[in-house]
Order: C-alpha cells, then structure tokens, then sequence
C-alpha cells in the first residue's frame, strides 16, 4: 500500500498523570487509534505495544515521536522514548506547537487534537530528532530550577520583612541599605522591637558582628523616637518568625548555590567551562548560564543571545500631546523578557565585574563619562557580559585580561555626526575568536578574525567603532588638539545658560530647571516645561524634539556645530584651557 521507508507520526499530549497520543501516516490519515496512557511502567508498556503493532502492520516504517516540551511532566516520557533504538524524538517548542495547533485546529482545543496536530507535525514538517541530555547535565537542569525557587522565597521573605517594619520600626529600613544584612537579622532577631533595642546595652549591641559602635548609637537613637504603632509581644514574635524565615530562606539558598557550583563542575569539559574564566562570572553564574544556554549553537550571534536573556535597553514611548509632539513618558528601559534566575546573577556579575573585569570596566567608564546613568549602564554591562560569554565558550578559549590594552584612556572626542546617528552607544559589540585548526576562517556575526590567530584566549574586542591600532580621536589636521573631558571639566551647563541669558527662562523643579527648548523653539512661555536640565549633573533633556546629553552636547546642538567645532567655540568663548598641559604638542 506504501513504499518502504514510511514516516509515522506519533505525537503525544502531555500531562502530569496522563498522556494523550496520536498516529498519522505520510498521507495525513489516522495510522492508529488514539491512545491514552498512565505515567507509570504500565503504561508506558501500553505505548510500546501501541508502536509495535505499527511496525508490524507498515513494514519497514520509520516511527517519529514529536512531544511538547511544554513543563516538566515529559522528562520521564523523554528518558523512557530515548532508551527505544528504533524511534526518532523530537521535542517541539510550546510556542511553535501552539501555533501549528491553532492552523491544523483553530476552532477546537483538546488533548486530542492537541496530540493530532503535533503527529501531524512529525509528518508533514519532518523535523529533525534532538539529542538527549547527559544524566550530568539533567542534574544541574534540576538543581538550576529549585534555585530559581528558592531565591524567589528569599525575595519575598524580605518584602514581607520590609511590610512588617514598616508598623513596627519603620526608620530601621530608611538607615540600612540592605535589611537582610547578616548583623541586622541578629539584632532584630534578639531585640525585635524599638523598645528593645532602646533598652539594650550598648557594648551588648556592639559585640553582633559587622554592628560598629556608630551603626549601633544611630540604630538605639531611631529606636528611642521610633513611630512605631505595633509594638507589644505579638509585634516580637512576628518579628521573630519573619527574621527565622528569611535566615532559613538565606541558608537554603546558599546550600543549593554549592550544589549547583559542584553539578557545574561535574560537567564534562567543553566550551562551556570557559565561562567560570570571565573575571565578575563565578561558578554559580556560569552554571546558572550553561543550564540555560543548554548548547552555544542553538544561537547564531551574540545578540541573539542578548535577546534570549533580555538584557537590552527597550525604547517606551507611545502617543502624542496636543501639540502633536511626543509624550515625555518616553524612555528606555532594560527588556522585561529573559529568565529571572539569570537576570539576578547577571546583575550581581556586572556590579562585580565593573570592578575586577578591564574590559567591563573601561566600558562602564566610557558610558559615564558620556552621562549616561548609574543603573542604565550596569545594564549596559550585563549585555557586555553576555557577549563576553558568547566569545569564550563558542571557541572554547579563555578570556584573556591582557590581550587588550583594556584601560588606556579613551578620549570621548568621537565625531559629532557619529554621535548623533547612533546615539549615546556609538558603539558596537565584535568579539573575536581564534581560527580553527585547519587554517580556514569562519564568517561568523560579530566577530572579528583579523587579530592574533594563534592568541589562545578569547577577549571582546573594543566597544568604540574605530579600530583599537587607530587613536580614537585623531587629530585633525590643520587644527589644534582638543580634550573634550578637559574642557567639560572647566565650565558647568548652569554657566552656559546664564552667558546665553536663557537662566532667567527656566524654573526650579526639585533639582531641575525646567522651561521652553533654547534649541528647537524660540518660544519663551515659561509655562512650556518640556526642557529639563540638571546643574548637578551638567545633563539636558528635551522632551519635545528629544535633544539630550551633556552641557558639550547641548552647546553642539544649540549652535548646530560638530562636537569638534562646539568644543572649540566654547574655548575661544569662556577663554579655557584646550587641554591639559603635558598633552598639549610642543
């Protein structure tokens, strides 16, 4: 009836105590009855009979199982499929078996139809078979998921110390930092409320660890005029068990962290035990990253990477005002998409890396100087880290904190119309990887095969555009040598508004100036408050036409001058140094 080498699709719906499984010949028609099965070894016996029938009614038949990898309730199912030596397995992805479900059936959602759709699937698309993980890797899976749990409990245990602080000693969360502090979970766990901690000695306070005499004179001076409302022994044994709680949540926490760092270094070695050599990435990151990240190939650049995590900034902005201009409520902010366990260690990793990581540092360092945000540039850095971790295990070659002159002082004297084409981030991430050991180069995104092709370590190469043999900013010729940092450093933003006579156009707003745009309005209704600008800071936003930057970025825009010609005009005008004196040419 057929020819040899048939296809059948089985595919299965799965579900915690159940499964639901479908058969489809080539020609699209039910290969067998529908089958339901039990999550037990009977059951299991129900679907290897089911397929042995097959195989004796379609001679010579390829059997190919394709199942939702949609939760948890398929990991037996999977190790039980694979352990068959005569059945191909694919594990679809929910989203694009969801889809195909809605084409094959859009009017009706059952297990049925479900499982039909994913035979179906097995058959017409012929999807190749996935690999199996290793029993290692499987484990750092499982170790993985219960962290994720586990900090979410620590999280939330410390809100629910933050709410109950907030009747009973509401000035201890605005003194400290961080209420899950080692020594304040000891003080509030012995002196729970203010009226305690206001009685106690204060060599007694003074002997918990970390507790300086000054931490612990301000902790009894806020107890003593504390607000409080809920004190009494019910406040104290709520107290209590909510500092119990998250100490315990502290310590499972920390003990499932060590059994990650050792299921990670169980792992064979391969590309991903490269990870652990990025200075800022420790174990319990890099274990974090490699049960997610599962295989480097399943990315073709970087910045799919990126986008898997989410560690990207995303523009907000929709609507207009009366005048047809954008709503200020525009912003970018770091993506919400990604998983939050990476997230979490990412975010620690950055604010470590800053640090000890040349490469993070001289990039965190370049975003600052160019006035972007705190926060807005440790995200930056988490994106750096991703690439970085992208380089070392797709050429499974360490990182090398040497092989680039991380922390030479990068002058931000990038051309002005660069600037303004790419923005503050006038920058591109490339990382490098070796060439292979057959002398042919790969074309792969993003990385750059022109340096040392013997180099056994993996670096990123440099942020800015231009290449790193090149000086930044070169001087032009004809013209003198300008220090943009040098001269910014010589006059504040609150000056140039004041020779401008723009000062008296503006109105304080907390530690703003805000009024009409000097530069794409030449109205001045002090009423119109879309110009805001920060003396502090020496930092300009218009919400109107979106001009922001530094106070040499506003002079620029405002006289449409290059960055070059806008340095110097305000040279020649405020009579400041070009640079500073052993830089300047004899």
């Amino acid at each position: 009836m057929f020819q040899n080498e048939l296809r059948i699709g089985v595919g299965i719906d799965t579900g915690r105590y159940r499964h639901r499984a479908s058969f489809t010949r080539p020609d699209l028609e039910v290969a067998a009855k529908p089958l339901t099965f039990k999550e037990s070894p009977e059951g299991y016996a129900t679907l290897r009979q089911a397929m042995n029938r097959l195989q004796e009614k379609y001679e010579s038949c390829q059997i190919h199982v394709h199942v939702d990898a949609a939760g948890q309730y398929a990991t037996n199912l999977e190790y039980f499929l694979r352990s068959m030596k005569d059945v191909t397995v694919s594990v679809g992805e929910p989203k694009r078996n969801k889809d195909y479900h809605a084409v094959v059936s859009p009017k009706i959602k059952t297990d049925d139809t479900e499982s039909a759709a994913m035979a179906r699937y097995a058959v017409a698309e012929r999807p190749k078979g996935t690999q199996g993980l290793s029993p290692e890797f499987i484990a750092l899976q499982e170790l993985t998921r219960r962290l994720k749990i586990k900090v979410g409990d620590q999280t939330r245990s410390i809100n629910r110390l933050h709410n109950l602080l907030c009747r009973v000693f509401p000035e201890l969360a605005t003194f400290v930092s961080d209420i899950a502090a080692t020594w304040v979970l000891r003080l509030l766990d012995k002196y729970p409320t203010p009226a305690r901690i206001s009685r106690a000695h204060v060599l007694t306070l003074a002997q918990i660890p970390h507790a300086s005499q000054e931490k612990v004179a301000k902790v009894q001076e806020l107890a003593a005029n504390s607000i409080g409302s809920f004190q009494g022994p019910y406040a104290e044994a709520l107290m209590r068990l909510t500092v119990e709680e998250l100490q315990q949540a502290i310590v499972h926490r920390k003990s499932l962290e060590t059994l990650v760092e050792q299921a990670f270094e169980a792992l064979p070695v391969a590309g991903h035990s490269q990870l652990a050599t990025i200075p800022g990435i420790g174990l319990a990151t890099a274990a974090v990253l490699t049960s997610k990240i599962i295989d480097i190939e399943r990315f073709a650049t970087p910045e799919k990477l990126v986008g898997y995590f989410g560690t990207f900034p995303k523009l907000r902005k929709s609507g207009v005002d009366k005048y047809g201009n954008p709503k200020p409520s525009q912003t970018n902010r770091m993506c919400q998409q990604g998983n939050d366990l990476v997230r979490g260690y990412l975010y620690s990793a950055a604010k470590t890396a800053i640090r000890c990581n040349p490469a993070v540092r001289a990039f965190y360092k370049r975003l600052r100087s160019k006035g972007t945000r705190g926060d807005v540039a440790l995200g930056h850095c988490m994106r750096k880290l991703v690439h970085l971790a992208f380089a070392v295990w797709s050429s499974n070659k360490p990182f090398n904190p040497e092989h680039y002159p991380w922390d030479a002082p990068v002058k931000d004297q990038i051309d002005g119309d660069e600037e303004k084409k790419n923005g503050v981030s006038a920058m591109v991430e490339a990382v490098e990887a070796a060439e292979p050991e057959n002398g042919e180069t790969k074309n792969a995104a993003g990385r750059n095969q022109a340096r040392e092709q013997d180099s056994q370590a993996v670096t990123a190469a440099n942020d800015i555009e231009d290449p790193p043999q090149q000086p930044v900013n070169p001087k032009p010729p004809g013209r003198p040598y300008l220090d943009f940092t040098f001269v910014r450093s010589q006059i504040s933003i609150q000056q140039m508004l004041e020779h401008l006579g723009l000062l008296d156009t503006l109105r304080p707003s907390n530690r703003e100036l805000r009024g009409p745009c000097p530069i794409h309005s030449k109205e001045t209704d002090r009423r119109r408050r879309h110009f805001a600008v920060n003396p502090e800071k020496n930092v300009f936003q218009c919400f109107s036409c979106n001009a922001k930057g530094n106070h040499l970025d506003f002079w620029a825009k405002l006289h449409d001058l290059t960055t070059y010609e806008a340095t110097l005009n305000l040279v020649e005008t405020f009579k400041l140094e070009p640079s500073r004196l052993e830089e300047r040419s004899p």
